[in-house]
């Protein structure tokens, strides 16, 4: 395949689903790249992860830093990349306004819920303590409201009468690295398709 959206992927933590992303690069001939992978938290370990796939990397710490001036700094460097989509993949730290305007429609993210459920933190919980038959996970689009853009894909998970938070939480990662990797692919095909005219759709399933 000759063209591919370049992507930046932001983590914090251990990147298991940068790791998801990254393998499915070399499993697929996905309608993606990945040009950067970027973090708030240098000595995050999925920075570590990124370099053992030949990753691109950076890194600056945000503390002791406005919010928007730490954005534009991401900013800069994300379009001296050349990335034109964004997948945030455990990347713990709210994203400025002005950020999530700049890259209209072009930030994406994996939550733990099915949404509009269980927007925001600790969402296996409260799933549990509401009795749900399922849980799952969700691809959605960034907008200044948290957790709720436009739903791209989604994955149930059943909820087994034996699961707590931790072991719910195990089975539902599971599921988010199975999905993310998919729907990225469909949505920068999509972007292709829609650069060069091309007509159809790839279906992500649930």
């Amino acid at each position: 395949m000759a063209e591919r959206v370049r992507v930046a992927v932001l983590i914090s933590g251990r990147g298991s689903n940068l790791e998801a992303l990254a393998e499915h690069k070399r499993k697929a001939d996905p309608y993606y790249e990945i040009a950067i992978v970027a973090s708030n938290v240098p000595e995050a370990r999925g920075l570590v992860l990124a370099r053992r796939f030949g990753l691109p990397t950076w890194s600056h710490s945000h503390k002791g830093m406005d919010r928007a001036e730490f954005d534009r700094m991401v900013d800069a460097e994300l379009r001296r990349r050349d990335v034109e989509v964004i997948a945030l993949a455990g990347y713990m730290r709210l994203l400025s306004a002005e950020f999530i305007r700049a890259w209209d429609g072009r930030i994406l993210n994996i939550h733990p819920s099915l949404l509009p459920q269980y927007k925001g933190l600790d969402t296996h919980r409260r799933a549990l303590l509401a009795g749900e038959d399922y849980a799952g996970c969700s691809v959605h689009l960034v907008t200044e409201e948290l957790d709720s853009g436009p739903v791209l894909a989604q994955s149930r998970v059943r909820i087994e009468p034996r699961d707590d938070a931790e072991t719910l939480a195990a089975r539902v990662l599971a599921a988010e690295h199975e999905l993310y990797p998919r729907a990225l692919d469909e949505y920068c095909w999509i972007l292709l398709s829609e650069r060069d005219g091309r007509a159809g759709a790839i279906d992500v399933g649930t």
